[in-house]
């Protein structure tokens, strides 16, 4: 028996009558939040190059596909090997330019052929949509969302016609939002100024899309820049409870030394 098949006689075992009580009484919605967070945890190994930890949480991710299946499976929805079997005549049809006698001579082409074939599935299924974005889940991260959206709008030509104009969109949704803001910075900011702020972060997203950058890679990596910078400050302050007396000039300061050091880091 190989690793894989073990693993699924494994599960099998701890969702049995014998089986594990904690295994046994999980439903499809009580692990749905570990599949999440099973997610990130791949992407934070990737981010950091551990490829040891990159083994060991794609292996907790690969148990999420597992508890999926085994549930369904003892309901009679479908079992894994009916999984694989799908994943694997998709993978099939969607590479008509290597199972077929289709010509794909570079990504674009290939991404172009993958969208035929998933919009003729759909339309071959006979589920009905209204929208041809309906298809994009509505409970993906919001960034990510954004960036479908926009991607999806943009194959009918509802898009912008390049960054440029994106930067000029940028500039007007900043205005919008300081003129929902009140003037008595004390005063909490009114609804609309929320809905503005996510016009402007949408507006963001489609910039990303347009320079081809990834939203998400590029806040993650400003937020771990901010974490190391922080701990820089403390550090030289003397630790995370003497940055509370410090003076707002203070911190600035030991904010701009760790800027700088960082800096210096990176060219030497």
């Amino acid at each position: 028996m190989d690793a894989l098949a073990e693993a699924v006689v494994i599960m099998a075992r701890l969702r049995g009558p014998n089986g594990c009580p904690w295994d046994r009484e999980q439903t499809f919605d009580s692990i749905k939040r570990h599949t999440l967070e099973e997610t990130y945890e791949v992407f934070d190994a990737i981010e950091r190059r551990a490829w040891p930890d990159l083994k060991d949480e794609l292996g907790d991710l690969l148990l999420q596909v597992l508890f999926y299946a085994q549930m369904a499976s003892e309901t009679g929805y479908f079992t894994i090997a009916d999984v694989a079997a799908n994943l694997n005549a998709k993978l099939i049809r969607r590479h008509p330019h290597i199972f077929g006698d289709v010509e794909a001579t570079d990504a674009d082409a290939v991404l172009r052929n993958w969208e035929q074939i998933k919009r003729a599935e759909k339309q071959a299924s006979g589920k009905p949509q209204d929208s041809m974005l309906d298809d994009i889940p509505r409970t993906m991260p919001a960034m990510l969302e954004a960036g479908k959206l926009g991607s999806r709008a943009a194959k009918v030509g509802f898009d912008w016609p390049s960054a440029d104009g994106l930067f000029d969109k940028l500039q007007e949704e900043i205005a919008e939002l300081q003129a929902e803001l009140p003037s008595d910075a004390a005063k909490p900011a009114p609804a609309a100024a929320e809905e503005e702020l996510g016009d402007l972060l949408f507006t963001a997203v489609n910039l990303a899309r347009h320079l081809k950058l990834d939203p998400e890679s590029a806040l993650r990596s400003s937020n771990a820049k901010f974490r190391r910078r922080f701990a820089a400050m403390e550090s030289e302050a003397g630790g995370r409870d003497a940055l509370a007396g410090l003076t707002p000039q203070q911190l600035d300061e030991l904010w701009n030394r760790a800027k700088a050091a960082a800096s210096v880091s990176q060219k030497s």
